[in-house]
């Protein structure tokens, strides 16, 4: 499970957690949750209880046994920092990735304070590894304060997810940020992403240098409007994996 991934920007993905619960209108049609909820009540399917918050031990070493480098999208299913999710299982998430250092991790988080918080307390005398990367979701200019947060954290490697962008988000500053991945909603509720609210998030990338990854435009299902902005397909990442490619990192395609 997870050990191929058909989201544009990762390799695979790796869900020692599963479930969540909403804490923001970025989360109204959850995709994670609808795909969940399909399976509630299956007997033995991994979704057996739904979209509820599940701890899986059993997982926490998957990534020791991928001896091929790649990207690794953590808990594409749910938030590693939610509130109910205990310190010491996410310690051992932590000790799996220091370990499998072989790989690149993307965490990404919608809980951005506990985040922050939890890292200021594991990496006291410096930064985290460079490949563990650390990551917010950021839906609408109400979330902006989550950059902030992750400005604050003691990671090398910050990005943003604005996926999926619901409304405008005024003039942010990139200061401290490795890359920025923007994307509309899917699903058949999906909201509608307005082209200049895009445009004004790849200008300021392009202004700062920051790379900037364009995932989708959104609609009934992820690819029913294409990839292309103004003709042009955005595929950027972060200059960190320049050097680490060239030990093998699978890269996404």
């Amino acid at each position: 499970m997870g050990a191929k991934s058909s989201i544009e920007w990762t390799d695979a993905t790796w869900n020692p957690v599963t479930g969540c619960t909403k804490i923001t209108r970025g989360c109204d049609y959850c995709y994670a949750e609808r795909f969940a909820e399909r399976w509630r009540g299956v007997p033995g399917h991994p979704y057996e209880q739904g979209f509820d918050l599940r701890q899986w031990p059993v997982r926490l070493d998957q990534p020791l046994r991928w001896r091929k480098p790649r990207m690794i999208f953590v808990n594409s299913m749910s938030d590693l920092f939610h509130k109910n999710v205990e310190r010491n299982f996410i310690n051992r998430v932590f000790e799996t990735m220091e370990m499998a250092d072989w790989h690149v991790y993307q965490i990404l988080t919608k809980r951005s304070s506990l985040m922050r918080n939890y890292l200021q307390q594991r990496y006291t005398r410096g930064l985290a590894p460079n490949h563990i990367w650390c990551g917010v979701s950021v839906e609408d200019a109400a979330a902006v304060a989550r950059i902030k947060h992750l400005r604050l954290a003691p990671v090398a490697q910050r990005f943003l997810s604005i996926e999926p962008l619901l409304g405008p988000l005024g003039a942010i500053d990139l200061d401290g940020i490795s890359w920025v991945i923007v994307g509309g909603e899917s699903g058949p509720k999906a909201r509608p992403m307005r082209p200049e609210w895009v445009r004004e998030i790849r200008d300021i990338c392009a202004q700062t240098g920051v790379p900037f990854f364009f995932k989708q435009w959104g609609g009934r299902t992820p690819k029913a409007r294409g990839r292309e902005l103004e003709g042009v397909e955005y595929n950027e990442m972060p200059r960190y994996l320049t050097e680490k490619n060239d030990h093998g990192l699978q890269l996404a395609s």
